[in-house]
């Protein structure tokens, strides 16, 4: 089964504007620990603009996905979207942005699919929903657990200047993502 591509009949996520709220939004001052357990300020004035990725959850070959998970809308293709940035890095760094996923996942579940897929760059666990909450993030759950919707935010000096929801399809994203910050 290659985890990177994705079925034609993949449930597609509809706007239901939760997102609205957040273009030109500063970003709280707000640290998360990233796959290693370092705390990561999210707040920053640097010369980069950050790629802020939030995903529902990548699924680990050791693990069963919960109940539904591919037919809920959004919650599959979080290893393809992760793969595609990472496939990026290159490009997205010489167009002055650093991408930084954000995820629910535990540290340890964060550290295994970043070494099994080699994903370069920090994913973040908002495993206490601390970053949903200010932000009022948009979630859905799934037996009992809440997850993120994917949403990405271009932050400058920790501003949002752009907010992509619903993000889809996931594994193509990055291309949205690289063709907007070629145009800004």
């Amino acid at each position: 089964m290659n985890l990177s591509i994705l079925p034609k009949d993949l449930p597609v996520p509809i706007d239901d504007g939760k997102c609205d709220h957040l273009l030109n939004t500063k970003i709280p001052n707000i640290s998360l620990p990233n796959q290693d357990g370092n705390e990561l300020k999210l707040n920053r004035n640097d010369t980069f603009r950050i790629i802020l990725y939030c995903y529902p959850m990548t699924g680990s070959p050791n693990k069963k996905l919960p109940e539904n998970w591919n037919s809920t809308p959004g919650a599959r293709g979080c290893t393809p979207q992760n793969c595609s940035i990472r496939d990026s890095n290159d490009e997205l760094l010489s167009l002055n942005a650093i991408p930084i996923g954000v995820t629910t996942q535990t540290i340890e579940d964060i550290k295994e699919m970043t070494v099994r897929l080699k994903i370069t760059n920090d994913i973040l666990s908002d495993e206490n929903h601390k970053l949903i909450k200010i932000l009022k993030l948009p979630t859905f759950q799934v037996e009992k657990r809440t997850y993120m919707k994917r949403i990405t935010m271009i932050i400058e000096n920790s501003i949002i200047k752009h907010v992509f929801y619903p993000v889809f399809p996931p594994d193509l994203h990055v291309k949205e993502i690289i063709k907007w910050l070629e145009k800004n």
